[in-house]
């Protein structure tokens, strides 16, 4: 459950969603896309509201259990992707899944699982929206392809001016891709705000260090409170 919750995600940059289980990441992915709605307060998405069919139509998620169909072709899968989509850029799909050699004949049980997530990625990127949401999108991924991964990121983002949230449980990898980081403990807001001005107030701390630093900090706050 989240509480005295206020926070924006900039546009054309990534924002790094951190925190340990149950600190309410899911919750504010869950909210952004729509899933839910909040019991108080509103989630807006690039002026719409969340949940409503023009943010609905705004917003792309990919996710570690990546959706795709493992009997159908690339081709097909875009297929029935551009089916399901009012936003839908075929070219922009077909012209990136080329670039990264990934056959549109070949079935996708049969792509690495780098390529499953270039994939999904891909056709994320072609509803054209204005927020993208990565769900612990590196979990199954080997350090290669985990690069390769972020770095379309980096660049699709760039691009395109989009604003994207990756919510990730391994704080190293922040350091590759976040320029603007919030972290969650308990449901609150612990730290929200470009990683360049944190890092830079923690006096030259890494990213990592200043994460850690304020988990703990939580941590010890909430074991005082439940001692009182």
């Amino acid at each position: 459950m989240l509480q005295d919750c206020t926070l924006s995600v900039p546009t054309g940059c990534v924002t790094g969603l951190v925190g340990p289980n149950g600190a309410g990441k899911t919750t504010l992915i869950s909210l952004a896309v729509g899933l839910i709605r909040p019991s108080t307060g509103t989630v807006r998405v690039a002026g719409e509201r969340a949940g409503s069919r023009a943010a609905r139509d705004l917003v792309a998620f990919v996710a570690q259990d990546v959706p795709l169909y493992q009997h159908l072709s690339v081709r097909d899968m875009l297929h029935v992707a551009r089916n399901l989509n009012v936003r839908w850029d075929n070219a922009r799909a077909v012209s990136r899944l080329n670039s990264l050699d990934i056959a549109l004949r070949e079935r996708v049980g049969r792509l690495s699982g780098g390529q499953r997530a270039q994939l999904a990625l891909t056709i994320a990127l072609a509803r054209r929206p204005k927020l993208l949401v990565l769900d612990e999108p590196l979990a199954a991924l080997d350090p290669l392809a985990r690069a390769d991964f972020m770095q379309s990121v980096r660049d699709a983002v760039a691009w395109d001016g989009i604003s994207a949230v990756f919510s990730t449980h391994v704080v190293a990898e922040l350091d590759q891709v976040a320029e603007h980081l919030i972290v969650l403990g308990r449901g609150e807001v612990l730290l929200s705000g470009s990683v360049d001005y944190l890092t830079a107030t923690a006096g030259g701390a890494t990213l990592e260090q200043v994460i850690l630093s304020r988990l703990r900090e939580s941590a010890r706050r909430h074991t005082r409170q439940v001692a009182a």
